[in-house]
Formats: C-alpha cells, sequence, structure tokens
C-alpha cells in the first residue's frame, strides 16, 4: 500500500494546479478565445479542481486515489462529448449513457422515466457528477451487485414560481441490510453538498431496509434547462 499524501504534499499539488489553471486562462485571453469556449473551460476548471480536492480527502491509498479521479474526469470528458453534439444534453441520455458505462442497461432492472428535459452546460455538467456517483455506488455496493437489485430514475416537472421546478428520484431496491455509511465521502459531498452550492438544489439520501432513495429538486429557468417542444 501507498503512504497517504501529506498535507505538505496536497497543499503543493493544490498550488501548482491553481498555477497551471491561471496559465491556461491568461492563454485563452491572449489568443482573443471565443467568449463561450472560455466560459465553458473555466466552468470545467472549476469543477476539476473541486473533484481533485475533495477526492483527496477521502482517497488516501496514491493508486486508488488516481483510478477513483480518472473515473469521475473520464466520465466529465464523456458529458462535454454530449454537449458538443448538440449545446444541450438530453436528461434521459445523460442518465442512460452513464449508466451503461457501467454495464447498467435499460431494461427489467434498471427503468428510466419522465418528461424531454433539455439542459444547459453547465447543468448538465454538474448533475454528470452526480449520476456518476449514483453509478458507481450502485455498481460497488447497491442495486447493480446483485440480480435482485433493481433501479428506478424517474423525474418531473413541478409547478414553482417564476420557474418549474426538476424533480429527480434515484430509488434501488431489492437489497438487505442496507444501512447508511460509517462517513460522509466524496460522492456524499457530491450528492449533497455540490449539488446544494452549484444548482441551488434540495436533496435528500434516504437509506431504507431494501435500498437506497435519492431526491434531487432545482429551480428550472432558461439557463439551467428546458422541458423539449413536442417532435
Amino acid at each position: 500500500m501507498m503512504p497517504a499524501e501529506t498535507p505538505t504534499a496536497m497543499a503543493a499539488r493544490n498550488a501548482w494546479l491553481e498555477a497551471d489553471n491561471a496559465r491556461l486562462r491568461r492563454l485563452l485571453e491572449r489568443h482573443d478565445a471565443p467568449a463561450e469556449l472560455r466560459h465553458r473551460l473555466r466552468a470545467t476548471l472549476g469543477l476539476l479542481r473541486e473533484i481533485i480536492r475533495r477526492s483527496a480527502g477521502f482517497r488516501p491509498e496514491a493508486a486508488v486515489y488516481a483510478a477513483h479521479l480518472e473515473d469521475r474526469l473520464l466520465s466529465l470528458v464523456r458529458m462535454h462529448g454530449a454537449i458538443d453534439r448538440s449545446g444541450e444534453v438530453d436528461l434521459h441520455t445523460a442518465f442512460a449513457d452513464e449508466l451503461v458505462t457501467y454495464t447498467l442497461h435499460e431494461g427489467q432492472r434498471l427503468r428510466l422515466s419522465g418528461p424531454d428535459i433539455l439542459l444547459q452546460t453547465r447543468t448538465a455538467q454538474t448533475l454528470g457528477l452526480a449520476i456518476h456517483e449514483l453509478a458507481v455506488n450502485a455498481v460497488e455496493h447497491g442495486a447493480g451487485t446483485g440480480s435482485e437489485g433493481r433501479i428506478d430514475v424517474s423525474w418531473r416537472l413541478e409547478d414553482g414560481a417564476p420557474d418549474p421546478i426538476l424533480r429527480i428520484l434515484w430509488k434501488e431496491t431489492g437489497l438487505t441490510g442496507v444501512a447508511p455509511p460509517s462517513h460522509r465521502g466524496f460522492g456524499t459531498q457530491v450528492l449533497d453538498e455540490m449539488m446544494r452550492h452549484n444548482l441551488d438544489a434540495e436533496t435528500e439520501l434516504a437509506y431504507d431496509p431494501d435500498g437506497f432513495r435519492y431526491t434531487l429538486a432545482f429551480s428550472m429557468p432558461p439557463h439551467v434547462g428546458r422541458k423539449a417542444e413536442p417532435r
């Protein structure tokens, strides 16, 4: 087992990341990159810094930490690919594409249901992190580990003022002996604190006897997302 990263080393790494990100921002400004590109890269860099800093606190073994970090960054890359294709991300596609990466396919054990919702860039990036953590937790500890497990993901739009509320429910069933974790890891921080901070969302994590349940609700003005027009 490799030694845990010391506070001094962690501080030095974070300082290097900050300096490197600053150099990239200066380069973008100097070469007159399009405003939308600058905005998206700044948002991505901010998310990357948050992922790295939060992950380091919960994965002291260097090899394990690196593997989980790479997995999270690949998830972010997949979401960027979806954004680049159309500029918006379909909510159903965001769930389906991330879950299929972990061999969770729609069918008897996985159900996705809800209206057609299109998410804007920042919302899709942030929500993609939550979807990734839910998927990984399911295949490592939850309904994705055995033949009896089932995952139901549903979402709906509720009346709100001045904008509608998007409410998402992730529910795992078919398990036994489910109990809350003994500590709050990075995944829990993403699902709770990061969603509250970045989306101004309401969140609930519940550990039922037969499975895990997660609820996420946030306001959806046009710059966050919209209901797709009927085809």
